[in-house]
């Protein structure tokens, strides 16, 4: 089972950003080329393992948007992009994101309180990022039901489940070692 992930996983390239080893690949940058059946594959794998039911799936920009809508099209579930613009409409919320690599602004629109509703995003490696969308998505009443993160890399998984008390679920689990990519 997930051939094609782990496949393109050991055979991605590996690029420093300061002292952080960073894997460049489909699922997390969309480079070199992202193959429908990679994707295929990740939605199948990922709605077996997702609680039903589920009003609405929610996705970080930019490397959740595929993620979501392969799993939209899989579910028939809608899916929500918490997204890196300001649109100043009603009920948006702003949420203050850091990772090992970047910092930023993050916010959140089209979720209503009582929705039930999952994560999906490409990885969790520092958590930075899913402990800052998880914890405002809990403040604002919402439901998570779930969380998955295509890729696990490093201990991010245990900061967000220690700093929110939700289970990150993940398909592959990797660590860079030697200037590449292994298979934990």
């Amino acid at each position: 089972m997930l051939e094609n992930l782990k496949k393109s996983l050991i055979e991605s390239p590996i690029v420093k950003k300061g002292d952080y080893n960073y894997f460049v690949h489909p699922i997390t940058d969309g480079i070199p080329l992202t193959e429908p059946e990679l994707l295929e594959e990740v939605a199948e794998a990922t709605s077996r393992i997702i609680s039903f039911p589920l009003d609405k799936i929610v996705c970080v920009e930019a490397m959740g948007i595929h993620l979501a809508t392969a799993l939209s099209i899989k579910t028939r579930i809608p899916f929500v992009v918490v997204r890196k613009r300001r649109y100043n409409l009603d009920g948006e919320v702003a949420v203050h994101q850091m990772t090992g690599y970047s910092e930023g602004e993050l916010y959140i629109n089209g979720l209503t309180k009582g929705d039930r509703v999952m994560l999906i995003d490409d990885v969790v490696s520092t958590g930075g990022t899913m402990t800052a969308v998880l914890k405002a998505l809990q403040n604002m009443g919402l439901e998570v039901v779930d969380v998955v993160a295509v890729i696990e890399k490093g201990s991010g998984k245990e900061k967000v489940e220690a700093e929110t008390g939700l289970e990150v679920k993940t398909l592959v689990k990797v660590d860079v070692r030697d200037g590449r990519v292994l298979i934990i």
